[in-house]
């Protein structure tokens, strides 16, 4: 696939001095537009699943009329973490000789 090229955008002059500022050692201005770009993409992707998700629900809550205390969900979810914590730090060990 061909590779297709972003429009400009004017900024201010102490915005694009702001930002040279900040590129690390060999970044070129390009690709750190083009990794805050696929950062901002993502981030909007993640957020629209996010709100799907919260929709379907309302809507489920609104035809069922069935809710969980905050407590309860809290604590699923909490148990959840704590088992993911767990696998990982099993992963993570040295492998016993």
């Amino acid at each position: 696939m061909k590779s297709a090229i972003l429009p400009q955008v004017r900024v201010e002059p102490q915005l694009r001095s702001d930002l040279e500022s900040v590129l690390r050692e060999g970044e070129t201005l390009s690709e750190f537009v083009e990794a805050t770009v696929r950062s901002a993409v993502e981030y909007r992707l993640v957020q629209n699943e996010f709100l799907a998700r919260a929709d379907a629900a309302w809507a489920e809550y609104r035809r069922t009329g069935v809710s969980y205390p905050a407590e309860e969900v809290h604590a699923e979810l909490q148990a959840k973490l704590d088992a993911r914590r767990a696998q990982l730090r099993g992963k993570l060990r040295p492998a016993s000789t």
